[in-house]
């Protein structure tokens, strides 16, 4: 293996490690509304703010919390299932299941126009947040294009109407 091909499976093992330590705990909190500093302090091992706010980011994208496209009433969502045969072989199998999406209500953000844009008033804004909101909005990866995401009770903390 080169170099490159050693970095890569290094990464790839580090993300998997990650995963199994911390992800599920993460996505567990994160549902129950902690920030991310919050979480960070709840674990029992030391995990940087920014692989919390990313695991934050693809579980809310994995359950429809966030969307980088207009959210649809129902969409398929993919999960795998671990498999062993009779040999003790083991595999996984892709399930799909329809999601009812039809009782959430979104709403859209530009976060990531607004971080990159350095707009003075939407930094005076983000100064006033309290720690756990700006922290968010500073450590997801928000894209350049507009995200929508669900009317929860932060994004109604932050300002956002029905």
């Amino acid at each position: 293996m080169g170099n490159k091909d050693n970095q890569e499976f290094n990464k790839a093992l580090s993300n998997f490690i990650n995963d199994a330590a911390a992800g599920g705990a993460v996505r567990h909190l994160a549902d129950k509304g902690y920030g991310i500093s919050e979480i960070g302090e709840q674990l029992d091992f030391p995990v940087s703010k920014e692989k919390i706010a990313n695991f934050m980011w693809e579980h809310f994208l994995n359950t429809g919390k966030i969307s980088l496209e207009e959210p649809r009433d129902t969409y398929e969502k993919a999960s795998f299932v671990k498999e062993q045969d009779e040999f003790g072989k083991i595999s996984f199998r892709r399930v799909t299941e329809t999601v009812d999406n039809s009782n959430r209500k979104y709403v859209v953000c530009e976060f990531g126009k607004e971080l990159y844009k350095k707009n003075p008033e939407f930094l005076s804004w983000l100064e006033s947040l309290e720690e756990r909101d700006k922290e968010y909005i500073l450590l997801l990866p928000w894209p350049l294009e507009p995200v929508y995401h669900e009317l929860d009770e932060r994004m109604i903390r932050l300002g956002f109407k029905a």
